[in-house]
């Protein structure tokens, strides 16, 4: 066994033989250098765990040419450390790719969509998803969890400052999953422990009045297929936006004139169904002869796709196009600043005038609180099914109305009807 000390002279004297050849360094017990017969010089670290009695194993360092002898020796006296604690650097080592490559932010957020957001949150899985590529995959990239810091997620953040309500979800999204990352034991702490969440936005209170829902509606003509017609059934049905956004064929029954919608795309996760009313059921129709249906509609696909694969989306762009559609209609004036989630409190506001019940207009919006919480929400477990439809027949009725420049006070409340 040939000895010596391993330096960038010895290194390079050592030549190529018919079979490997091995020179160990007199000074670092298990540091060596192995030269193949094709001429690579490889670093080597040589050790037994366990004692004299245990099996030899040998780490590979590195190649000669990537590495001076003096870092190889530098990482060989690193690995004699591990040894002296217990610590195999053969299982270090596979800790370490597991590390940079496994817990890698780029790779390990692929983990965390299909296996929690798609599981737990399916509703909202590709909104998120979307948050965390446009804003947190370019500042994180590959940087493995265990070395993320505070400073990288305030960075992620920062973008956002200005936009309380996006600062807030994506703040919960990352906790989110730095906890998921824990609770499967790919990391220790989370580096937002300690950290204060954004300031959460103001309660919105903004309702739509009649002359802007007409404005919008109007507005809405114009730009087209997909979003269109998607802010107008938004406007009768008061849904969330993701869930008519990514509103399939199968969930809607012409027969019945019914939309089904299961729990697992409600925000919720409570199933609830809408009943299509004349203007919604004319929406439909127009959307479905779009598709190359007449007197049926479609089985396969979404309501609403610009690839005919998935749900439309780009809501912030259709949304400047909307607002810039309802400024010419306005004769050049903008509608003071509004959300299209602002529809459903317009819904619930305009139902409430119509004389619907609070229970009635909780279920359509298929909210948890309020007459729905507590033990109320355990035991009553009427769906108020004839109600709805009744309801938004008559939001319909008064939309038609609105548009057809009726007399509002010709609008017979439900309450009266009920009664006639």
């Amino acid at each position: 066994m040939a000895t010596g000390n391993i330096t960038i002279t010895s290194v390079t004297a050592l030549h190529p033989g018919a079979k490997d050849k091995l020179l160990w360094d007199e000074k670092l017990r298990g540091f060596g250098l192995k030269v193949t017969p094709a001429g690579s010089r490889i670093y080597l670290y040589q050790y037994r765990m366990g004692g004299r009695g245990s099996k030899v194993r040998r780490y590979t360092i590195g190649k000669h040419g990537s590495l001076t002898p003096d870092q190889a020796r530098k990482e060989a006296k690193r690995l004699a450390m591990l040894v002296t604690q217990g610590i195999d650097p053969q299982t270090e080592k596979k800790e370490r790719r597991r590390v940079v490559v496994d817990l890698a932010f780029s790779s390990y957020l692929d983990r965390f969509v299909s296996d929690c957001l798609k599981v737990s949150w399916k509703a909202s899985a590709d909104e998120v998803e979307a948050m965390l590529r446009a804003y947190a995959l370019p500042e994180i990239g590959n940087k493995p969890l265990p070395d993320i810091r505070r400073g990288d997620i305030s960075a992620v953040l920062r973008p956002l400052r200005d936009k309380p309500a996006s600062a807030s979800k994506l703040f919960a999204v990352l906790r989110r999953l730095f906890r998921w990352a824990i609770s499967e034991g790919d990391l220790e702490t989370s580096p937002m422990a300690a950290m204060e969440a954004p300031t959460p936005p103001k309660s919105r209170d903004r309702t739509l009045g009649d002359d802007e829902l007409v404005t919008i509606w109007r507005a809405s003509e114009t730009i087209g297929y997909p979003f269109g017609p998607m802010v107008r059934l938004l406007v009768l049905w008061g849904a969330r936006r993701n869930e008519v956004a990514g509103l399939p064929w199968a969930e809607l029954s012409r027969a019945e004139r019914l939309w089904s919608l299961p729990a697992s795309r409600a925000k919720n996760g409570e199933a609830v169904s809408y009943h299509i009313s004349e203007l919604a059921f004319a929406e439909l129709e127009a959307l479905a002869k779009r598709a190359g249906k007449s007197g049926a509609w479609p089985r396969r696909g979404f309501v609403f796709s610009t690839t005919g694969d998935t749900p439309v989306s780009g809501y912030s762009r259709a949304k400047r196009r909307l607002d810039a559609a309802c400024e010419k209609a306005n004769h050049g004036t903008a509608l003071p600043h509004w959300t299209l989630h602002d529809l459903r409190r317009t819904l619930a506001t305009g139902m409430q005038r119509l004389g619907v019940r609070f229970e009635v207009t909780e279920a359509i919006l298929n909210h948890r609180s309020g007459s729905r919480a507590g033990v109320a929400g355990i035991y009553q477990r009427h769906h108020w099914g004839p109600e709805k439809k009744a309801a938004l027949d008559a939001w319909s009725r008064h939309i038609s109305t609105l548009l057809d420049g009726a007399d509002e006070t010709n609008i017979v409340a439900i309450s009266a009807r009920a009664h006639a």
